[in-house]
């Protein structure tokens, strides 16, 4: 399908370096055939693929996994981002940062860093996330603080820490944080495997929701605090990724090349891989990143909608996780013929108390 000209460069490069990580959370959006440590791009072909990157417009970058710091060679890759030009923030889970490591990242270019927390109780914490983590992030908090780096903490939230939000502001407040997101689960990879134990019912989300008002008005000016709705219960598609192959691109650890992080299992072997392709290519004239782009491509009742061009049809990697077909509206859009399914399993959630089924995500 032919998408609209010109099309517009990137400016946001999401660098999965590794599937590998010491945690196990239940909510990954990490796909379910995980990549190998060995088949995964060496520092060089990163470095390759961050000059691909600033060439077609590329100036930030999330080196995110699993978990970056277990590559060795991440202070390599930093830098081959950083003489690029490219902004470099580190998405970690903290487990493996001490003083010595984060000091040569820093002096690689390294600008920023995301910290992952799951709750404000560390017994909590670390049954969600299935490790004894806890103790390892605060030390990287103090260690990005120290260190004059912006930090920000990302609480992805579900039914087990839902109620804990005023605890994970507080936590970023005493371990300095200058920005929050608080992301409602995602259903992808292993959180859409673990959906029945992480979806929340409407009234938990409605408490939370408060919440967040609350402390925007108490912090406003000092913090900045995100919230990423939860479409299955609001019942609004999201405007995903600001549409498909529009602004942001994302390199999985084989190089593996994906107009969004959770696009591998829709396009399965069409997926194109910047060991057989130059980025400029992939992203301009690729069928993977041209099927969804534009509105050409919509169906009733997105193509007559009047939101079609603020929520772009909502997530096509949705669309075929719910339905088997990316071409259907986002069935967590009420206009959806398919919505009913999404109502049914929120209308059914919260039941009992969450059983967190960590178990589930191999740690590699």
């Amino acid at each position: 399908m032919e998408s609209p000209r010109p099309v517009e460069p990137p400016w946001a490069l999401l660098a999965e370096l590794t599937h590998g990580c010491p945690l196990r959370c239940a909510y990954c959006s990490n796909p379910t055939e995980l990549v190998a440590r060995d088949g995964e791009l060496t520092a060089g072909q990163w470095g390759d693929v961050m000059r691909q990157a600033a060439d077609i417009g590329v100036v930030q970058t999330h080196l995110s996994g699993g978990e970056p710091l277990l590559r060795r060679d991440l202070t390599e890759i930093v830098t081959a981002a950083d003489s690029a030009g490219i902004h470099t923030q580190l998405v970690t889970s903290g487990v493996g940062l001490h003083e010595k490591r984060l000091t040569d990242l820093v002096g690689a270019g390294l600008r920023s860093v995301q910290l992952s927390v799951q709750h404000a109780d560390p017994a909590k914490a670390e049954l969600i996330a299935g490790a004894r983590a806890f103790t390892a992030k605060e030390r990287a908090a103090k260690l990005v603080r120290a260190a004059d780096l912006p930090l920000g903490l990302n609480a992805v939230l579900h039914r087990a820490n839902l109620d804990a939000l005023d605890g994970i502001v507080e936590l970023g407040l005493a371990w300095g944080a200058d920005r929050i997101e608080l992301a409602n689960t995602q259903f992808y990879g292993w959180a859409l495997r673990n959906r029945d134990a992480l979806l929340p019912d409407r009234r938990q989300v409605a408490r939370a929701r408060e919440r967040v008002e609350r402390w925007r008005e108490r912090l406003a000016g000092r913090m900045e605090l995100v919230w990423v709705a939860p479409d299955y219960v609001d019942g609004v598609a999201k405007p995903c990724m600001g549409g498909w192959g529009a602004i942001s691109l994302t390199v999985a650890p084989d190089g593996t090349v994906l107009p969004c992080p959770a696009a591998g299992e829709l396009l399965g072997r069409a997926a194109p891989n910047i060991m057989d392709h130059q980025l400029d290519w992939i992203w301009r004239e690729s069928a993977a990143f041209n099927r969804y782009r534009g509105e050409s491509w919509m169906r009733e009742p997105c193509r007559s909608c009047e939101l079609r061009s603020v929520d772009f049809g909502g997530c096509r990697c949705q669309a075929y996780a719910l339905t088997g077909d990316a071409t259907r509206t986002d069935p967590a859009c009420h206009r959806s013929p398919d919505h009913g399914a999404v109502r049914a399993l929120v209308h059914g959630a919260g039941g009992g108390s969450p059983a967190l089924a960590y178990r589930a995500y191999p740690k590699t």
